[in-house]
């Protein structure tokens, strides 16, 4: 690795003119001399190569570039662009960078604004009137920010029985899907949820606004001006992409093709190269983006309606990461895997692109970090109990608990003298009726409480409930066919020797264990159920929430 100097003179001078600005940076420059002049950069590369050493050679496999100070420092392939044809990965090959995408969907409509031909205060049905009124207007700065309460048009999708890697979908069928949902998961502003419906729409809204697909004005206003020659959309999947990765998953021991069957992009589907990512992180962090610099816009971040502030920025993840300032973003469609982080402060730029699901990137790319990025995070504290609470007090909070806006459940119980959260995490004790454990404090009032999440702060209300064991008998009266305007499809609702049975289609059938009275959950699905009556006690719906979609209504079909 290079060696970084640092003048004595100018040191000295900054700190008798109190030139703090300069100061801090040449205190970092002194922190990476100090990583420099201990590590070689032959040590560099294999420490580089023993964190890919999981990607073997006959195998689905990774890029990863560097760059410090806007020039590439490294840059390698590893694994295999095509196991039908015993291609190998390069440098040059394309791979999908999932979610990564969205920093560029997001740059497109802050360049549209800029051109005064939109506001990020603008109500999206200015230009998608579609869409059904919510009785509050959806601004698209809330879009931006995954703060709108839209619901996730893929996770309906699933409720169908086509899910997006089943069936070729487009925008305008995500459309369709978002514009038939009834209500929304949370009022604009309310909350961070990830939907991709967010940045679906703002694919369509490029259209409609500027006249050009979202491919052809990123093409023009961002790719060719970053020289990015090597990034295109999947705006049609049948188009041939030269030297293109297939992407595969692992099935069973033996790899499966994997690949992102679907017209839909701007959520995702951008095809690229790290190579090209890290001209992306250059052009846009050195202010070259928009007439004038759209920087501070695309790193900014908007309170919620409580004042919590959220971390999602323009397509970018802006917070702190081993002490130091991180934009970010993590990518995953189908079989490919995708990762790019920042280090403003250091200049440092990190791009991950996989052709295969079977190893978690972030956790190899928190190892590539942790060889580039030195820590100066603080130790984060160790959980302990601040008082002792004895075994029978702990007891009086065991039971199940709901969530007032999913109908999520979940169980605390007593294990080892500790309360445990699903048998899993323990929460240790912070007050007489409050706990801490793993980001998540809770505060248990009698049969009520919260629980309060770190990331963004966010309060969630819960409601001791009592455990529902119902007979074969009462699994009788929910059994039957039920249909959902929201999702224009049919889902039966089986009894079948003593189990509940959500059936979709044939091949998916989800069991459903009862949690309280007329609710159920399924682990398979990740989601809640539970059921209406009517005033004469009969059922007439049910309703079902999945991580990104809530409360999607079914209704009995007589």
């Amino acid at each position: 690795m290079a060696k970084c100097y640092v003048n004595k003179q100018a040191f000295t001078s900054c700190i008798k003119n109190k030139n703090m600005k300069l100061l801090k940076q040449l205190l970092i420059l002194l922190l990476i001399s100090h990583i420099s002049f201990a590590q070689t950069w032959q040590d560099t590369i294999s420490l580089i190569d023993k964190a890919f050493s999981q990607y073997l050679p006959t195998d689905p496999g990774c890029q990863l570039s560097v760059s410090r100070n806007g020039q590439v420092i490294f840059s390698k392939a590893w694994g295999m662009a095509d196991l039908e044809r015993n291609t190998p990965l390069s440098t040059n090959s394309i791979l999908e960078g999932g979610s990564v995408s969205k920093q560029f969907t997001a740059a497109a409509i802050l360049l549209l604004e800029q051109q005064g031909k939109l506001s990020l205060d603008d109500d999206v049905r200015k230009y998608v009137p579609e869409l059904p009124d919510y009785g509050t207007p959806i601004k698209l700065r809330q879009m931006m920010h995954h703060a709108s309460g839209l619901r996730d048009w893929g996770s309906v999708a699933e409720l169908t029985g086509w899910p997006r890697s089943r069936k070729f979908y487009s925008n305008d069928d995500a459309l369709e899907i978002i514009a038939r949902q009834q209500h929304l998961n949370n009022k604009p502003g309310g909350e961070y949820i990830y939907s991709n419906s967010n940045y679906n729409l703002f694919a369509i809204i490029v259209q409609r606004v500027s006249g050009l697909s979202l491919a052809a004005f990123t093409r023009k206003y961002i790719f060719e001006p970053a020289g990015m020659v090597h990034t295109q959309w999947r705006d049609d999947p049948n188009r041939i992409v030269l030297n293109r990765a297939i992407a595969y998953s692992k099935q069973d021991s033996v790899f499966i093709t994997n690949m992102p069957n679907e017209y839909v992009y701007g959520n995702g589907g951008l095809l690229t190269t790290t190579e090209d990512l890290l001209k992306w992180s250059d052009f846009y962090q050195g202010s070259k983006l928009g007439t004038t610099s759209l920087l501070s816009k695309q790193v900014q971040t908007d309170p919620l309606n409580n004042g919590v502030m959220n971390p999602y920025g323009a397509g970018l993840f802006i917070r702190k990461v081993m002490g130091w300032n991180n934009i970010s973003h993590s990518g995953a469609t189908a079989g490919y895997r995708a990762y790019l982080e920042t280090f403003p402060e250091l200049n440092l730029t990190i791009a991950m692109l996989s052709n295969t699901s079977q190893f978690n990137i972030a956790e190899v790319e928190s190892r590539i970090r942790r060889i580039f990025v030195p820590d100066r995070s603080k130790p984060a504290a160790k959980n302990k109990s601040d008082i002792n609470l004895s075994e029978a007090v702990l007891r009086r909070f065991e039971g199940m608990y709901v969530s007032e806006r999913d109908h999520s459940t979940f169980q605390l119980s007593v294990k080892d003298s500790l309360l445990m959260l699903d048998n899993d995490l323990p929460l240790f004790v912070v007050a007489a009726n409050s706990f801490k454990g793993s980001g998540i404090f809770f505060q248990i009032d009698g049969s009520k409480g919260i629980y309060i999440t770190s990331s963004p702060i966010d309060t969630i209300h819960f409601t001791k409930v009592k455990q529902a064991m119902p007979s074969q008998k009462e699994l009788d009266i929910y059994a039957g066919n039920y249909f959902s305007e929201e999702t224009n499809s049919d889902i039966i609702i089986q009894h079948n020797n003593g189990a509940l049975i959500l059936h979709i289609k044939p091949g998916q059938d989800y069991p459903l264990t009862p949690t309280y009275a007329d609710a159920f959950k399924s682990t398979d699905l990740d989601g809640a159920v539970w059921f209406n009556r009517n005033a004469q006690n009969k059922i007439t719906s049910f309703k079902i929430s999945v991580s990104r979609a809530r409360n999607v209504e079914f209704k009995k079909v007589k």
